[in-house]
């Protein structure tokens, strides 16, 4: 390209053709971060080890830079979100654990967060999927204003499911209001008990077109049984096999505004796939042979090729950092029966790890973890240690602002692939356990439950004895090192109590 430049221009083209390369560079860039849902290590086939094929996520993972010690915070979805958005550890606040659709906000709205620095620095901002961090103050009457919302954290645009898609409302939210609401239906949401009359799949089973295999068995919305009571709202139910390309839609159209626009922005994509229930469009039934669970895969990966596809016709991908991740790891029955378990086949979500999604085992947190900016990010795999706490400092230091968030560590050198030096540690949560990670080593403390819960069928860490693996030499955590390394297990129970305190309160979590 230089050699044809300068063979075919004149030196004052070339002058301007260099001013406009660095006049280019000098922006900041657009950052989009795509933050998928229970998608395990093993899910995406960059990675190896798995048998499900995801071309658009590879897309990224190969032609970006591929990490393979990547982590959420947590391995469930609320403390992960809150972890990232505020560059906080979830477990210094003890609001952040798996939230009813009632809950309140549980980010301060006078808390940085990662788009409040973003807008600092004259980033537009929006979120548009799942939210799963609260709404309001307490009670929230869905048929008014709802207040605050993602919108007073420092979101300018919001377009999100309030909870989960298997928890009521089961309705979309806009800036604050439910969309569609028809103010002679208005909504009820109950957590405790039910509405006279509704119907629930205790009372009709006959109505569900999708089985419940524990915990969701109150209201029934398109067939599918859910957690928690919602009456009214007809016109404001989402479809749940239209819901991906409803998601799709609003980030395309979000893209193609702020792409005219002289300001970058960010967009942060929470797709809904593979929580549960899984609902793939009909364009998707029975594509990965693997049963809904494969099939919303492919589909979240369809919306990925979409979305790489839209930054290209804007013209945009050139400057735009992608980063691709997943809130926790993986789970197969996640509440409802449908075929995960039967047809998985060969294929292994969690990859080489133990665990999965609400274990203290290393594919609970352990997860996808990709950087991608065409141009800039030269493609590969780094082994160093990154944490989803990390990008608040790391963003701030890519677009010029100080900020840094209580536990967030600036690894922008690591995420640009210019460093190979992560994290020399972290404590990991699931279900508000906590472990450390330090090295290559992790230690697990005891703690009192179930080795394996019985409905999701994950072994979750729990021993009344001290944990020590060597990941480097044992990434399965085959072989507990506690009793045979004392010196080690001293040297890292010292390093936790220095990061984590006082952890004796152990509050116990039942699977719903």
């Amino acid at each position: 390209m230089l050699s044809w430049i300068r063979k075919n221009l004149s030196p004052a083209l070339i002058f301007f053709f260099i001013l406009v390369i660095q006049t280019n560079a000098q922006q900041k860039p657009n950052i989009v971060l795509i933050y998928l849902d229970d998608l395990g290590y093993g899910d995406v086939s960059a990675y190896g080890v798995g048998t499900l094929q995801t071309p658009n996520m590879d897309r990224l993972a190969n032609g970006g830079l591929r990490f393979t010690n990547g982590y959420a915070s947590s391995a469930t979805c609320t403390p992960s979100r809150y972890a990232l958005l505020t560059g906080t550890y979830p477990w210094r606040n003890q609001d952040a654990k798996i939230l009813p659709g009632t809950a309140p906000l549980i980010i301060d709205t006078a808390q940085m967060t990662l788009p409040k620095m973003l807008k600092e620095q004259g980033y537009e901002t929006a979120v548009i999927g799942k939210w799963h961090l609260g709404l309001g103050t307490g009670f929230v009457d869905w048929n008014q204003e709802i207040s605050p919302s993602p919108n007073h954290v420092g979101f300018d645009h919001s377009h999100i499911l309030a909870a989960t898609q298997d928890r009521v409302p089961t309705v979309y939210i806009e800036n604050g209001r439910v969309v569609n609401l028809d103010p002679k239906d208005p909504i009820q949401v109950d957590y405790d008990k039910n509405f006279d009359g509704e119907p629930t799949a205790i009372s009709n089973p006959e109505l569900l077109t999708m089985k419940w295999h524990h915990g969701h068995n109150n209201s029934i919305v398109n067939g599918i049984p859910r957690i928690g009571y919602m009456k009214g709202g007809d016109s404001a139910k989402w479809s749940d096999v239209d819901m991906a390309d409803h998601f799709l839609e609003k980030g395309k159209a979000y893209i193609h505004e702020k792409a005219k626009s002289d300001k970058p922005f960010f967009l942060f994509f929470p797709m809904q796939q593979p929580h549960v229930p899984r609902t793939p469009h009909p364009r998707f039934e029975g594509k990965s042979g693997m049963g809904p669970r494969g099939d919303v895969i492919l589909e979240a990966d369809w919306v990925i090729g979409e979305m790489l596809k839209t930054l290209e016709e804007e013209g945009v991908l050139e400057n735009t950092l992608i980063i691709f991740s997943s809130d926790n790891g993986p789970v197969l029955n996640d509440g409802y029966y449908d075929d995960a378990v039967e047809k998985l086949g060969d294929h292994t979500p969690a990859g080489p790890f133990r665990g999965g999604k609400y274990s203290l085992y290393e594919a609970g947190t352990r997860v996808p973890f990709v950087t991608y900016w065409k141009g800039i990010i030269q493609h590969g795999v780094s082994d160093a240690l990154v944490t989803q706490i990390d990008l608040l400092a790391s963003l701030a230091a890519l677009v010029g602002s100080e900020e840094i968030g209580p536990d967030s560590q600036n690894l922008l050198e690591v995420f640009m692939g210019k460093s190979q030096k992560g994290r020399d540690s972290f404590v990991l949560e699931a279900y508000t356990k906590t472990a450390l990670r330090a090295g290559d080593w992790v230690m697990i403390p005891p703690y009192p439950g179930p080795a394996v819960e019985k409905n999701v069928n994950i072994e979750m860490g729990n021993s009344p004895d001290y944990q020590l693996y060597n990941l480097k030499e044992d990434p399965g955590q085959k072989t507990n090192l506690a009793q045979s390394n004392p010196e080690k297990l001293e040297e890292m129970k010292k390093k936790y109590q220095e990061i984590r305190g006082d952890n004796s309160k152990i509050e116990q979590v039942e699977l719903k």
